[in-house]
Order: structure tokens, then sequence, then C-alpha cells
């Protein structure tokens, strides 16, 4: 008799064991262990992350951070955390925030439109991706990068393509700059080399070209017939004189490319720079600044006509005058300059 109430007893304390290793078991696996009130929320878990990190990171998303620590060690999540962004949904149990958090890296939308210099686009990428600023330009200006894939200190803005990009936020500096230049390759299709072979120019003087046409005209309509203008003067060996080139010029010769330029002065042309276009015949060494598509396939795809100017109007904001001769364009550049003098716009 005794050592049956003995085996019931066991089997008793065994079923209540049981049922409250259950009880743990789902609650720490199974329970709803998020905080917030939206239906959604992102994390952002930085690389080689620490576990003190990652309580740092998930604190303010989730109600229990021992019970998540206890169900991420079991799933040995915490031997392995992974970096990225991350989606966690408003309700999730610890086993679902682990499989997000292990498997769920999210892409990120990378964009970055005609920066002047490699610095203001690492600053631009660094605001959207785990690299910080200093390693992106390091990595945008390493040598041996450089050197390998054609490039070179005056035309190394060239390399990247203004653009809505999709990345993993834990992208490491090299590895942007490494997508960048498979972008770039991609975007120099056989058409488009073709195209630029037949105006007699290399990818990168069409980048330098198109950066000029990007910078005198932000309709997108008007680039072709712009290209055409500066086409036609380096078919005629005449100087090209585009304002943004002295503009540039100007910034680099000062270091402060925050300068704002409204009006080129007739001793701007006198600068010695070679990317003074007033002064010094071609193309200038590189681009002076990141052209978007439209600017090159403007180039490709000029206009064919007979311009040889062209002016601001003055009538039709945005837009320019163009012309034949030297004698028309003077016309319209009088016009021009009555208009800037009346809004007393001195620089």
């Amino acid at each position: 008799m005794n050592i049956k109430r003995i085996i019931l007893g066991v089997a008793v304390l065994g079923l209540i064991g049981g049922a409250i290793f259950a009880y743990i078991l789902y609650s720490t696996f199974f329970t709803p262990n998020t905080s917030f009130e939206t239906k959604e929320a992102y994390v952002y878990i930085p690389t080689d992350a620490s576990i003190d990190l990652l309580k740092e990171q998930l604190t303010p998303y989730i109600d229990n951070w021992e019970s998540f620590k206890s169900a991420a060690d079991k799933k040995g999540y915490l031997q392995n955390i992974k970096a990225g962004k991350y989606r966690l949904k408003k309700g999730m149990n610890n086993n679902k925030l682990v499989n997000s958090l292990r498997s769920g890296n999210l892409p990120v939308k990378v964009s970055f439109n005609n920066q002047e210099t490699l610095q203001d686009l690492a600053g631009r990428i660094a605001a959207q991706i785990e690299a910080d600023s200093m390693a992106l330009l390091a990595a945008f200006e390493d040598k041996a990068f450089l050197d390998e894939n054609g490039f070179n200190d005056a035309n190394k803005l060239a390399v990247y393509i203004p653009n809505s990009y999709e990345f993993f936020w834990n992208t490491s500096a090299t590895g942007f700059r490494d997508r960048m230049l498979k972008e770039y390759q991609r975007f120099w299709t056989k058409e488009r080399k073709d195209k630029a072979n037949a105006l007699g120019l290399s990818p990168n003087e069409v980048m330098a070209l198109a950066s000029i046409v990007h910078k005198e005209t932000a309709k997108v309509d008007e680039r072709p017939r712009v290209a055409g203008v500066y086409l036609n003067r380096i078919r005629k060996n005449m100087l090209l004189q585009a304002d943004p080139t002295v503009i540039y010029a100007i910034k680099k010769e000062t270091g402060n490319f925050d300068t704002v330029i409204k009006r080129v002065l007739y001793k701007d042309l006198e600068l010695d720079s070679p990317y003074n276009t007033y002064k010094y015949l071609g193309l200038p060494p590189g681009p002076i600044a990141m052209p978007d598509i439209t600017a090159v396939d403007a180039v490709l795809n000029s206009e064919k006509h007979n311009y040889y100017y062209f002016v601001a109007n003055v009538e039709k904001f945005g837009y320019h005058m163009f012309a034949e001769s030297l004698a028309q364009h003077n016309r319209n550049k009088a016009q021009y300059i009555r208009w800037i003098n009346s809004r007393k716009i001195k620089r």
C-alpha cells in the first residue's frame, strides 16, 4: 500500500513538474513579448554586436529582456548575433523574434544626387547605412582601387551614378564602393559605349561633359540641346566657356564647396585652373559633380543643331536662349545682363 502511494506521489510530482516545465517553456518561447503599439517596428543591429549592445537595441521594443535572452540562448542566437535591419511585428513571441533577427535582414533604400565631392557623398551615405563617413571616404579614395579600375584623382567622381539602390544596412564601406563600381560597369552597356565612341569620347569624358550639362540646366528636356552646343564647340576646337566649370574651379581653389555663386565675374575667368574652360581648351580633367543618368544620356543622345552659344532665358526661367552666331548671342546676353543687374545680383 505504501509503495503504491509512493509511486502515485512520484507520478503526481512528475506531472506537476512536467506542467511547470511546459509552462516555463511555453512562456519563454510562445508568450507575446513586444512593447510597441504600432503594427511593426524596426531595429538596427550593428556588426559584431555584444549581448549588452543587443539588449540596448531591443529593450525599447520588448517587454521582458530576460525571457527573450533565455529563448535566444536556447536557440543559439546569442552565439551568432546577426547584424542588419530587422522588422519586429506587434505581438511577436520570443520564438518569432529570434527567427526574425536570425534570418530577416531587410534591405534599405540608399539614394544620393549629384554630389560635388566624395566627402559629401560619404556623409550622405553614412546617414543611410552602418559604415561611417571616414571609412567610406577612405574606400572611395583608395589609390589601389582607382588604379586597378582605370580611375584617378580627377575623375573618381564618375564611379558614383546618382540613383536609388538597395543595400543591406550593415554593408561595409568597401562593400558599398565595390557595388557602385559594378553599377557603373552595368550602366556602361555596349550601346552606351558605342554612342560615346561615335562622339569621339571615352565614358569618363562623357561623364565630365554630362556633369557640365547637369549643372547648366535642371530642365531634363533641354539637356540634349545644351549637350549639343558643347559638342559643336568641341568639334570646332572652341573653348567650352562653361560657367559651372569656373564655379567649380573657384570652390576647388578655396576648398569651400558650400560657396554659393550666382554670378560669374570677368575676373573669375582669369583663374588659372584646368577646370576653367574659359582658359583651357577641351573638357575639364574630370566631372565637376556626379551627373545623373538623364544628363549622361543627354550627351549620348544629344540634339543635332547649329547652336554654339546659349544664355539664361529671363522670360522662361529655367530655360535658355540659344544662338548660332556670336552677334545673336551678344544680343541675348545683353538682355540677361540687364535682368541680373536689375536684381542687384553681384555674386
